[in-house]
């Protein structure tokens, strides 16, 4: 008997074979052919990792990505920049994509994936520096959604949004 959906469990497990990746639809071609075409080559490269929200180990309902990243100190708001290292470029975590199923919108994935990639991200911190989550908004929707959890835009990058390890800590309460 099938769980009506309302009383699906999902997981989130870094992206297998045996995930369903052509049935993803976000309605981002961008991240729906990422996902489908890219994502694999770049988890085996070792230039990300992927992460899928799965309510039956193979249906993805979301999923995020995350790789070592730097920024420019001088693109930095002002106010976070004193705060960090005179270096050129400060290391973060970059937050690349995140995306959920049309089929599963509404019912809070979105804030989990990113609840879970920014708890990865602050983990992560403490082994490999990070300064804090870089994450580039395909759009204004995009842009609003990452604000509303403390983004700061980086007004010299387009779309461009950056949240200091502190301030993850923090939000997690870690």
């Amino acid at each position: 008997m099938e769980q009506p959906e309302d009383d699906l469990r999902f997981i989130i497990e870094p992206l297998a074979k045996h995930h369903d990746r052509p049935a993803f639809a976000c309605g981002v071609k961008a991240l729906d052919v990422y996902l489908q075409r890219q994502a694999g080559q770049d988890v085996n490269k070792r230039v990300a990792v992927a992460f899928v929200m799965t309510p039956d180990g193979r249906t993805i309902a979301g999923f995020y990505t995350l790789s070592q990243f730097a920024i420019e100190l001088d693109v930095m708001p002002e106010e976070v920049a004193k705060r960090l290292p005179k270096y050129l470029d400060v290391p973060v975590t970059l937050l690349g994509r995140l995306a959920v199923d049309v089929r599963f919108r509404g019912r809070g994935l979105g804030e989990i994936l990113l609840m879970d990639a920014l708890s990865r991200s602050n983990q992560g911190s403490r082994q490999l520096g990070s300064a804090g989550v870089v994450v580039d908004a395909k759009d204004d929707r995009a842009k609003i959604f990452y604000k509303r959890y403390g983004f700061l835009e980086l007004p010299k990058v387009p779309n461009r949004l950056y949240m200091p390890m502190g301030s993850v800590a923090e939000l997690l309460n870690d």
